[in-house]
């Protein structure tokens, strides 16, 4: 429940967050012209500006929408040495899901990526066994695609339409400790969906989901691991959700972390997952985790409850990946100078992802 309703569309609370100026992304050297956050894409990035070495761009654009009874990803990646496309069904009734994707190695900027999500079409074809498109005229995004033996023999059909709720996302501009990398990430959150989705002879109704788009384009450093919580619902007739994470490059300058209701984003300072581990100390991913925050001005307690785990591990050589995506129920509150906000046994999502890339 939120107490006070004083905060405007923009929450002018930056704590010690450097809030972004319009203008390049880039330097004439490769370097970010300046690091922080800012509610839309207000830097502009240009791929030939980049002055690192091109095995080591990534570019994506992910998607997520679901509800309380099951989810969707779909992914495009272009990593620069490799592409890949991705669907994942999320049943959250039975606890389980299906994941799968085609990858294509040695492909040296094979995916056309837009500069910006604001408008622009990405889409990635192989040879009709697995296609993914996401178009996007500024107003509506549609995805859509299909993947043949999804789940054994059934074929897996994407026909979903996205709109947006809020007039504002999560912006981030974040340096590495290495001259030339960067990585420069949009969220968009509280997505309404249309649409549906069809397995086999089973069809899936959109309309009561809502979406995120986690939008990416940089020059990462070899090995990372990230943190990342992300909610997009409708509760009591108002959009809520977050996104919250951490775990890479300098970010003295501005956390990712923010807060949307009902059309508002307000700005958060730094998070913590505390994720249960064994007494090896090793992560206990489906047990209780917890979020929480140490400003004064933004205090997240927030509980996890886990409800499946989309673990997948890739060992390939030099390349590596393993990805702990947890779905589960979100209660607690943030409260942010006096204004509570609750959270009510909502479906979202945290993970934590080890790459070496």
């Amino acid at each position: 429940m939120e107490k006070n309703n004083n905060l405007n569309k923009y929450e002018e609370l930056q704590f010690n967050n450097h809030l972004l100026s319009s203008g390049d992304l880039l330097d004439e050297k490769g370097n970010l012209q300046e690091a922080g956050f800012a509610y839309n894409l207000v830097k502009k990035y240009d791929r030939s500006k980049i002055k690192a070495r091109k095995g080591r761009i990534k570019e994506w654009d992910y998607y997520y929408f679901g509800n309380d009874k099951f989810g969707f990803a779909l992914t495009i990646d272009d990593n620069s040495y490799m592409t890949m496309i991705s669907f994942s069904y999320l049943d959250f009734v039975n606890k389980k899901e299906i994941t799968k994707s085609k990858i294509k190695m040695l492909t040296r900027k094979h995916v056309d990526f837009p500069s910006t999500s604001e408008i622009g079409d990405v889409e990635l074809n192989y040879n009709d066994k697995a296609y993914l498109t996401f178009k996007n005229d500024g107003k509506k995004r549609h995805l859509f695609g299909a993947f043949t033996s999804f789940d054994d023999d059934k074929e897996i059909m994407v026909d979903c339409f996205l709109e947006p709720t809020i007039d504002g996302s999560m912006v981030i501009a974040t340096p590495f400790n290495k001259e030339k990398h960067f990585y420069y990430n949009q969220k968009i959150n509280c997505l309404k969906a249309s649409g549906s989705v069809v397995i086999g002879e089973k069809e899936f109704d959109l309309s009561d989901c809502y979406g995120v788009l986690d939008w990416g384009r940089g020059v990462w450093t070899y090995k990372n691991t990230w943190y990342w919580g992300s909610l997009s619902a409708c509760q009591d007739g108002k959009t809520i959700g977050f996104n919250l994470g951490y775990g890479f490059g300098d970010t003295s300058k501005a956390s990712e972390n923010m807060l949307f209701f009902d059309g508002k984003c307000i700005k958060l300072d730094d998070c913590e997952f505390i994720i249960p581990k064994d007494e090896k100390g090793k992560d206990k991913f489906l047990d209780e985790w917890k979020i929480t925050s140490k400003s004064e001005r933004a205090k997240i307690a927030l509980t996890f409850s886990p409800i499946l785990n989309r673990h997948a591990k890739t060992d390939v050589l030099i390349i590596a990946s393993i990805q702990n995506q947890v779905f589960g129920k979100i209660n607690g509150t943030i409260e942010v100078d006096s204004n509570v906000y609750e959270f009510k046994n909502l479906t979202g999502f945290c993970e934590k992802v080890l790459n070496k890339w």
